[in-house]
């Protein structure tokens, strides 16, 4: 088992103790949809379209101004 053969100094343990809890903002990347265009996380589906790299893999449900929209047509 490797055991340390100087001690940390305070200043660097806390120093790297400091970048554990850092927030940062999501990744966001834009839907590949021409269509919808909705800023999407990486590698999941398009919760607006239902579309994966290139495919419909999720039947999405229009809102309900849209469906009452159609229905009048």
């Amino acid at each position: 088992m490797a055991v340390p053969k100087k001690r940390q100094s305070r200043t660097r343990t806390a120093t790297r103790r400091a970048q554990w809890d850092v927030i940062k903002a999501p990744t966001l990347t834009l839907c590949a949809n021409v269509a919808c265009g909705a800023p999407v996380r990486p590698h999941r589906v398009c919760s607006a379209c239902g579309m994966y790299r290139g495919k419909q893999v999720l039947a999405v449900a229009l809102p309900a101004d849209d469906a009452a929209a159609a229905a009048a047509e």
